[in-house]
């Protein structure tokens, strides 16, 4: 079975598999991986037969720090020397993500965050625009590329659902906000932290309107 996907140009999905998250390469000048997940073993395995060393890889970039989306992040950093990058509001929220960690019984290395993302992010040829959407958690971020019109929306909304907002840290009244801001954006593929990727104006626009009509009254 294959676990991993070309979506456009050059960004590859590679899907959650047990307790994880998707996790997305850019590969251009800077060779980015977002969100390396829990399973250091898979993710290696998985770019590899995309013709990628983990060796080129140079930065990570979390789009939040609950251990399913960073407890690879040292591992990946010592086999790289890849920077980790992260938003500054999340970076504060770090303890906070261990000791959830350590309730769930999770492992998550004190890895070191070298740098804050903010407002924008170029990797080489791939410029993507920081788009802070706390809810989830207070420093959680999407990605957006408006050339290729990707959105990688991390925990901030799935196909037909949104993020949780009763870990620490959680507010629903900025989880919908957030969601309403990203919602303007002309978007033909997203890429959330878990479950299906949508591809499609359509349904993106659609995915949306169900999330709007259906959750933001819960919210």
């Amino acid at each position: 079975m294959k676990l991993w996907l070309k979506i456009v140009k050059n960004i590859y999905w590679y899907p959650e598999v047990g307790f994880d998250c998707n996790t997305y390469l850019i590969a251009d000048e800077i060779l980015t991986v977002i969100d390396p997940g829990t399973n250091i073993k898979k993710l290696l395995k998985n770019i590899g037969k995309d013709g990628f060393d983990v060796k080129d890889i140079d930065l990570i970039i979390n789009t939040h720090s609950h251990p399913d989306h960073c407890g690879a992040n040292q591992d990946l950093k010592n086999l790289s020397n890849a920077k980790i990058a992260m938003h500054p509001e999340e970076v504060k929220h770090l303890e906070v993500s261990r000791e959830m960690a350590q309730y769930f019984s999770l492992n998550m290395p004190n890895f070191k965050v070298d740098f804050y993302i903010e407002d924008e992010l170029s990797i080489g040829k791939t410029n993507f625009k920081v788009i802070h959407t706390p809810g989830h958690s207070p420093g959680s971020i999407c990605l957006y590329c408006g050339e290729l019109e990707v959105l990688i929306c991390g925990d901030l909304l799935f196909e037909g659902s949104v993020g949780r907002t009763d870990f620490p840290g959680g507010s629903s009244i900025q989880l919908k906000n957030s969601i309403e801001n990203v919602s303007r954006l002309d978007v033909e593929y997203l890429l959330p932290g878990h479950m299906n990727i949508l591809v499609g104006k359509e349904k993106v626009r659609k995915n949306f309107e169900f999330i709007k009509k259906y959750y933001f009254g819960l919210l």
